[in-house]
């Protein structure tokens, strides 16, 4: 999914503190050398707040090298961990590969808004893929902050897509269901255009809740699995 022309690509999304919408401001590949560059929503999220990496000043340029750029190797766990066969197991790695565990793990790091994402860039590939939901602190009940409180979400249940083309944010929002008709969340942003499109072509097979952690971190409480058709 996530493999065009050749390369391996993962996008780096920023999530806005202010309006908490999740831009893609960069695009990392790999084909023998690594490369990084700005993109899409780059010039948008600016306006927003977000500045250019240090390790990477100029916004115009393609930068390339043979290993993995420091500034996203060390967003990774150090392989000389104690508990690094844990970690690897958790991602489903059987040993250490850095480009595979910034793309499984996202990389996410406290002190900022940034994370990496597999992208979808091929629509008519027949897929399984897990992810979180986002904006389920709006729908639980639970605004963030009491999590004892929200709404319950059982693991395993079947969940239901529904396409939102009237939505004021996003033409291709994509609400997900329970089975309770509850509306728990949407697919990201950075999905969204994916999956109205699985919709509109009815290639939604399957989506089923696979987790449930609710430890006030709303970005990482529902992950959910979904079965595409191909075309």
């Amino acid at each position: 999914m996530s493999v065009k022309d050749g390369k391996d690509y993962l996008y780096l999304i920023w999530k806005c503190s202010s309006n908490r919408r999740q831009y893609i401001v960069g695009q990392l590949s790999k084909n023998g050398q690594y490369e990084f560059c700005y993109c899409e929503e780059f010039n948008e999220a600016v306006k927003e707040g977000f500045s250019p990496l240090i390790s990477f000043k100029d916004t115009n340029r393609v930068y390339k090298s043979q290993e993995l750029f420091p500034v996203f190797s060390s967003r990774l766990p150090d392989r000389k961990r104690k508990d690094i066969n844990k970690i690897l197991k958790r991602y489903g790695l059987e040993q250490y590969d850095s480009y595979e565990l910034l793309k499984r793990s996202g990389a996410k790091l406290p002190i900022d808004n940034l994370q990496f994402i597999d992208p979808i860039l091929n629509f008519s590939q027949e897929f399984k893929k897990s992810f979180y939901l986002a904006g389920v602190r709006h729908y639980l009940g639970c605004n963030g902050d009491n999590c004892c409180e929200a709404v319950e979400v059982v693991p395993g249940e079947e969940i239901n897509f529904v396409w939102e083309p009237d939505n004021l944010y996003d033409k291709n929002a994509v609400q997900a269901y329970d089975q309770r008709e509850k509306l728990i969340g949407y697919v990201p942003r950075y999905y969204s255009e994916a999956f109205a499109t699985f919709l509109k072509e009815k290639r939604m097979k399957k989506g089923k809740i696979l987790c449930v952690d609710k430890n006030s971190n709303c970005d990482e409480c529902i992950k959910i699995e979904v079965s595409v058709a191909g075309v």
